[in-house]
């Protein structure tokens, strides 16, 4: 397989290739401002895509983005190229596929809360130990009511069930405070405010989607809107974390290929590494020591070689160095660190070419046959053969209409998970604590209410009915002797009179127990 091309030697007059089984040894590309570190990259993308070979990176500053259109040419490039030694050079474009976490400049990236897992969700959140304890404790607690955490809803509601059954979650996984937890929500909050509502969700990406190669044999590169993501530096680093970790965790070992399944280009290295425990670090070693078994090559960008720690540099095996210029104290030691990095060369003072080299020049160090380093050498970078600059809105709208995967990520799913099922075992429970009530309004409640306060409560009812016995008895008592000595007189004498009385209180007895309701 022909290697790729990355540019002339200046200081032995040879070519500055990339051999493509080498591509996975990862690599690094440094250097100042306006040096052209971009524009090295692009040369790079356009190399490994041409081979077939997947490309992921980031767009910082959006002029990555002119990979995707063809470049305008002009004498001076092809000067430039036939100068190199690049064959057949001509303005082209490669196979791009856009992305954004924001969902504005390309499709939707989204992840999983369960995928994203609590130690880099509590990166993200910027959470103290003990806040990242109780984030451990909800996970685990997720599991085990077997409940789905796939966006920050379901993180919501778990944490509410964590603050309302406190006491017994403390008992069963550790202590957790209302203070943490309330921590852990306000932290919820600012991702939420800063974008990340978008992020955590579904459809989830597929990493096969980043590993496409088109019709023509060519790899697709996959190209990440970063110029908002950047201003959130944790959630930038933590989601290229997230992904590289994803890629180690789901890809198969393969062994030494003859060239990478997919190269990953982490651009701004250093905010990966800026206030990471060293914990994450020691992870972030060892996915890049052995990401490379799965064939995929890890490249990092950053202004200052030390800006990588030295344990990863040392994996580093493909380095590209452009200038920097040493003004201050900090300079001129990064100055002397990258030249301890390359492989000695007689003919050229590193130290002293590092602050010499023009824009488009680097020193360049690639592994060659049985991954020996070769000696360092002053490079004139090859011109890529796409735009060099940022592309209009319409030329974007373009792309993504011809993208293969549109309809796969720009409609949002939400299913069934952990802030519905909760919020249905809520309604449950309040539907059967609200029946006992609707049958004691039956018999005992509202309606009961208007009876009694139409005929009185059973209780005023029999005092009502003892009152009326009385008065029936008193009036009957009267009546009855006044009916009484009537029927007397017409019976005649005090036997009749007597006998009359009796009667006549019978009588009335009973009328009125036939008013009052006595059967």
């Amino acid at each position: 397989m022909d290697p790729i091309l990355l540019g002339k030697g200046l200081t032995d007059d040879v070519a500055v290739t990339l051999l493509p089984k080498y591509g996975n040894r990862h690599g690094l590309v440094a250097g100042a401002t306006g040096t052209g570190k971009t524009v090295t990259l692009m040369t790079l993308a356009e190399g490994f895509s041409r081979i077939g070979v997947p490309v992921f990176m980031a767009d910082v500053k959006g002029d990555v983005a002119g990979l995707a259109v063809a470049g305008e040419g002009g004498d001076k490039l092809a000067r430039r190229a036939a100068e190199i030694g690049v064959a057949d050079y001509a303005p082209a474009a490669s196979p791009v596929v856009f992305w954004d976490l924001y969902g504005k400049l390309g499709h939707p990236v989204r992840t999983t809360v369960s995928e994203m897992g609590p130690t880099l969700l509590a990166r993200i959140l910027e959470l103290n130990d003990t806040q990242s304890g109780v984030l451990d404790i909800v996970f685990k607690l997720a599991d085990d009511r077997g409940l789905l955490l796939l966006d920050l809803d379901d993180l919501r509601a778990l944490l509410g069930v964590v603050a309302e059954e406190r006491k017994a979650v403390s008992a069963e996984y550790g202590l957790v405070s209302a203070p943490s937890v309330a921590a852990i929500q306000r932290a919820l909050l600012r991702l939420s405010r800063d974008g990340g509502e978008a992020f955590f969700g579904e459809p989830a990406l597929e990493l096969a989607d980043l590993m496409r190669v088109n019709h023509d044999g060519r790899g697709v590169i996959g190209i990440l809107a970063a110029d908002q993501l950047i201003l959130k530096p944790r959630l930038y680093a933590t989601f290229l974390l997230w992904l590289l970790a994803e890629l180690f965790e789901t890809l198969p070992e393969v062994g030494d290929l003859d060239k990478p399944r997919l190269v990953f280009v982490f651009d701004e290295a250093h905010l990966l590494f800026d206030d990471a425990p060293a914990a994450l670090k020691q992870r972030i070693e060892q996915v890049v020591r052995l990401i490379r078994s799965k064939g995929v090559g890890v490249y990092f960008c950053s202004q200052f070689p030390d800006d990588v720690p030295d344990d990863i540099l040392g994996q580093l095996g493909n380095r590209v160095q452009h200038a920097l210029r040493a003004y201050t104290p900090r300079d001129q030691k990064a100055v002397r660190t990258a030249a301890q990095t390359f492989v000695p060369n007689p003919k050229l003072d590193v130290a002293a070419a590092i602050s010499r080299l023009g824009t488009g020049e680097a020193l360049v160090s690639t592994l060659q046959d049985k991954g020996v380093p070769a000696p360092v050498q002053q490079t004139m970078i090859a011109p890529p053969r796409c735009r060099m600059g940022a592309i209009s809105e319409p030329e974007r709208m373009q792309v993504r209409a011809a993208s293969p995967v549109g309809m796969r990520y720009d409609t949002p799913v939400n299913r069934e998970s952990a802030a519905e099922l909760l919020a249905a075992r809520v309604q449950a429970a309040s539907t059967q604590a609200d029946a006992p009530a609707a049958r004691q309004d039956g018999e005992g409640g509202f309606g009961q209410k208007v009876h009694e306060f139409l005929f009185g409560t059973k209780r005023r009812q029999g005092a009502v009915e003892a009152v009326a016995k009385q008065t029936a008895r008193n009036v009957g008592g009267s009546i009855g002797r006044s009916v009484g000595n009537s029927i007397g007189k017409s019976v005649g004498g005090k036997t009749g009179g007597k006998y009359g009385g009796q009667i006549g209180n019978q009588v009335v007895r009973g009328v009125l127990g036939q008013i009052f309701g006595r059967r």
